[in-house]
Formats: C-alpha cells, sequence, structure tokens
C-alpha cells in the first residue's frame, strides 16, 4: 500500500479513526467496571455483620492460608490485611448491602443493555455508528455522576441508574460493527476488531487507578474522575470521526480510493432491508450467538466476580485488589492485538482459509478457558494459582479478535451491527445471568467450595461455545449479505445504481 498522508498530518484518518476507538472501548469499560472494584468499598464487609458471621468464617481455609502465607512471604502479593476497612487509608460512607443486593446491582446493568443491543446495531447501520457510539458515551459519562448520590437513597436507585447506563452502552458495540465495514479494508478487519478489545485495557487501568482513586479520596471519586474523562473524549469523537471516507471531510483522495477499492462490493452505506429470515435460520449466525453467549457468560462472571473473591477469598486489600484484578485484562488486549496480526498475516498470504482462521482462534481462546476454570476450581485456594489462572484465561480468551468475534463481517459485512447486536443481547443475558448465578450461590455462603461449583460451571458452559463454532462456524460469505444484488443477478440485463453514498464523486484529482 502506497504511503498515504492525510493533508492535516502525519498520521491517516484510518490511523485517527484506530485510536480513538481504543480510546473509546477503554472508556466504555471504565464506565461498565468502575462500580465492580468501587462496590467492595461501598458495602460494610460481611463480617462485620453478626448475623453473616458465617460468611468470612466459610472461607477460613482460605483465609488461614493466606495469613501463612503472608507470614512466611514479604512478596506484596502475600500481604493479608486484617482491618475491617480492607485497607483504606480513610473513612468512607458504606452501606448494609448484602451479596444478593450487590449482585443484584452488577446484574442489573444487563438489563438495560440487552435492550439496545438489537436496536443500537441496526440503527448505526441507518443514521450511522459516529452518532450511535458518540451520544451513547456522552450520555453514559454524564449520568456516571449521578452514582454516589443514587447511593444514598438505597440498593434499588443504584440498580436503575446501572440499568440505564447499560441501556446506554448496549448500543455501542454493534455500531462498531458498521464502522468496520465502512472503513477497514478485509485484510485489517481482524486487528481492527482487537481495537475493541481495548476494553479489556480500559479495565486492566480502571481497577488500579480506582483502587489508588479509593484509598486516597474515596469511592465517590472513582465515578466522577471517569465520568469526566468520558466526556472529554466524547467531545472529541465527534470533531475527529466519520461514518466513512466518502463523508470526511480531511481525508486524502489515496486513502479514500485505497479503502474503497478494498473493500469492493461487500459493503455498501445503502439502507438494505434487513433479511430477518435469512438471518434468523442461518445455522451460521447461531453459531456465532451461541459461542458469543458463552464466552460472555464466563467473561462478565470473572469481570463481576474477580474483586469480590479476591476479597473473601484470598483476602487481599482494596490496593492490591485494583492492582491484581487489572492482571487479566492487560495480558487479554496484548494477547488480541497479536493473535489478530496473525491472523490477518494468514489471511493475505492465504495460507489459511477464513473459515480454518476463524475456527482454530475461536477453539484456542473459548476452550482454553474452560480447562483452565477446572484448575481454578482444585487448586484456587492458592493465592498465586489463582492470580496465574485467571490472568492466563483471560489473556487467552483475547484471542476471539482472530476469531468469532469478526466473524459477522466474514459472512454479512452490510448486517455485521444487526448480526452483533443479536449476539450481545444474548449475551448480555448471560452477564446477568451470570451475577444471578453468583449472587444465588454465595448468599450468605462466601465459600471456596461455593466459589469452585461456580467454576465447574464456567468451565462447562466455555467447552460447549468452543464447540458449537468448530463444527458449524463458517468464515464463507452469504448470498443474503445483499439482498438486491442477489436478486438482480437473476435478471438479464439490469442496471445496478449505486447507493446514494456510492455515488458520490472522488475529489477531481488524479492519483500519482
Amino acid at each position: 500500500m502506497p504511503s498515504i498522508r492525510n493533508r492535516l498530518g502525519r498520521i491517516t484518518c484510518r490511523q485517527v479513526l484506530n485510536i480513538m476507538v481504543i480510546l473509546g472501548f477503554m472508556l466504555n469499560y471504565m464506565l461498565r467496571v468502575n462500580l465492580t472494584i468501587a462496590i467492595v468499598s461501598m458495602v460494610i464487609p460481611s463480617g462485620n455483620d453478626t448475623s453473616d458471621s458465617n460468611v468470612h468464617n466459610a472461607s477460613s481455609e482460605c483465609f488461614e492460608r493466606a495469613i501463612a502465607d503472608n507470614e512466611s512471604s514479604n512478596s506484596t502479593i502475600s500481604s493479608v490485611d486484617r482491618s475491617p476497612k480492607l485497607g483504606e487509608d480513610i473513612i468512607q460512607t458504606r452501606y448494609p448491602w448484602n451479596e444478593y443486593q450487590v449482585n443484584l446491582i452488577l446484574g442489573s446493568f444487563f438489563w438495560g443493555y440487552i435492550c439496545t443491543e438489537l436496536p443500537g446495531g441496526r440503527l448505526a447501520e441507518v443514521v450511522g455508528p459516529k452518532r450511535v457510539f458518540g451520544y451513547s458515551m456522552l450520555l453514559s459519562s454524564a449520568i456516571t455522576f449521578l452514582t454516589p448520590l443514587s447511593a444514598i437513597y438505597g440498593y434499588d436507585v443504584v440498580a436503575v441508574l446501572r440499568t440505564v447506563l447499560g441501556f446506554l452502552l448496549g448500543a455501542t458495540w454493534p455500531a462498531m460493527q458498521p464502522m468496520t465495514a465502512r472503513w477497514i479494508p478485509p485484510t485489517e478487519r481482524s486487528k481492527f476488531v482487537s481495537n475493541m478489545m481495548a476494553s479489556s485495557l480500559g479495565a486492566a487501568l480502571t481497577m488500579p487507578m480506582c483502587g489508588f482513586l479509593i484509598a486516597s479520596f474515596g469511592w465517590e471519586s472513582v465515578f466522577y474522575v471517569t465520568g469526566t474523562i468520558g466526556i472529554v473524549w466524547s467531545i472529541a469523537w465527534f470533531l475527529l470521526v466519520f461514518d466513512s471516507p466518502a463523508q470526511h471531510p480531511r481525508i486524502s483522495l489515496e486513502e479514500r480510493r485505497y479503502i474503497e477499492d478494498s473493500i469492493g462490493t461487500t459493503s455498501t452505506t445503502k439502507r438494505l432491508p434487513v433479511p430477518w429470515k435469512s438471518i434468523l435460520l442461518s445455522v451460521r449466525v447461531w453459531s456465532i450467538v451461541i459461542t458469543h453467549s458463552c464466552n460472555v457468560f464466563g467473561y462478565f462472571t470473572v469481570v463481576n466476580q474477580l474483586p469480590t473473591y479476591m476479597k473473601y477469598i484470598l483476602n487481599f486489600n482494596i490496593k492490591q485488589n485494583g492492582l491484581l484484578s487489572s492482571l487479566p485484562y492487560l495480558g487479554k488486549y496484548i494477547f488480541a492485538v497479536t493473535t489478530s496480526t496473525v491472523a490477518d498475516y494468514l489471511f493475505k498470504t492465504k495460507r489459511l482459509s477464513v473459515t480454518a482462521i476463524r475456527k482454530i482462534f475461536t477453539s484456542f481462546a473459548v476452550f482454553s478457558p474452560g480447562l483452565l476454570m477446572i484448575i481454578q476450581a482444585n487448586y484456587g485456594c492458592d493465592r498465586v494459582v489463582s492470580v496465574s489462572i485467571f490472568t492466563i484465561a483471560l489473556t487467552i480468551n483475547g484471542a476471539v479478535t482472530a476469531g468469532y468475534l469478526g466473524n459477522s463481517l466474514d459472512i454479512a459485512p452490510n448486517f455485521s451491527g444487526t448480526i452483533f447486536g443479536i449476539m450481545n443481547t444474548l449475551g448480555s443475558l448471560g452477564g446477568f445471568l451470570s451475577s444471578y448465578m453468583v449472587g444465588s450461590i454465595t448468599y450468605k455462603n462466601q465459600s471456596y467450595q461455593s466459589w469452585s461449583t461456580i467454576f465447574f460451571i464456567l468451565a462447562s458452559i466455555y467447552s460447549f461455545g468452543a464447540i458449537t463454532f468448530l463444527v458449524f462456524g463458517t468464515g464463507q460469505l452469504q448470498k443474503w449479505n445483499n439482498p438486491e444484488q442477489a436478486q438482480n443477478s437473476n435478471l438479464p440485463n439490469v442496471h445496478k445504481t449505486p447507493g446514494k453514498e456510492e455515488s458520490v464523486p472522488l475529489k477531481d484529482k488524479t492519483v500519482p
């Protein structure tokens, strides 16, 4: 590809888009997971409630081991905080919410999330992903400021606010699929999709940042800081990002022509009617949906519950909790970028078919965490083993960007937003069910035995998802991707008129 420079600087418009998407998904998860670490300090520890004293004692086998580790080692990972305030340096407002209520708050996010996944994907295909993604992030950042105030009025008010937050953020992930289809050449899509895994990088940064903010300024500061960052990013998004190369006022002729020639006719900005029957009856689509649902169930169980597990079972204090909880997400992002680069290379060099690439990376990314959860169920009482397993499991899981996560762009780029909306709708339901599952199993029973049951359930679900895609997945473009083209191809001498945006001419220049 020739060297491309946009007229205002040294980087291309696609590079600007990459940067903004990386930062956008980092912030997306900041707004989502800030509560998972903050709630540890928002709630009065169960051990301080005499009616629930059995909660802490139930995990004494791991607690005693943690104390022994602390006495035998000077390493940071082995230190134990015996104070009821979990090692925070300041006095903070706390609320008497039990495990069931806490998990109700964590799970409520998905009530709203599932409502806008499918509409969000279709809306992005119709009105453009820039507005859908941008306004969702802007409003989410604004309402994040209300969390400390809502907590005063009870856990149910916080749950309602989290539902609204989920409603807004639900549209963001499927909105990025149409953006990818319009801006990114097929041989670069795996790597671009890996930018969505910057959500894991956002979680990796949010966990230790929240730990520091809580210990230094109180848990309320977590929501004020992340909300402010989100608003600043949203302003930059509206100034720098556009729905397609044809709409970008600052793109060079070279870059626009390269993008449009690379994408060809597989993607269009025309408002095509959705072939609902073909989509809903497609085994290929459902293989993606089922695999994604299983993977998300496991992923969100870890995302939402890891700080709680480290608090009650491994007995880490808040600063250690934030730092150690971030390790799996950092590894996931690095691995996502690495495996996606490999997948794009295999695609460009035609070493493997698209179907083979998607199946190999999906099997590796989803089946491996399932096996590791079995190990966790048996040896997770050991601090070093637990941290290592969680880190390795989520690191490997980052390979889904080279696997099924971008598969909707392979089989139907024109309806990738709609398909991703279906994926995330059912996946989000799994996220809610995972919180309900953990809350039910650990209610007044924060023991290692209870968590072992959870890990065995995760192992089964991960394995089922991997097998489903291995058997039924494909990377072949489906005929119903362009209903009009498929219909016209059966008619003789039919003149195909380009869509409104496709008919916009290139600038009156020639490419040297």
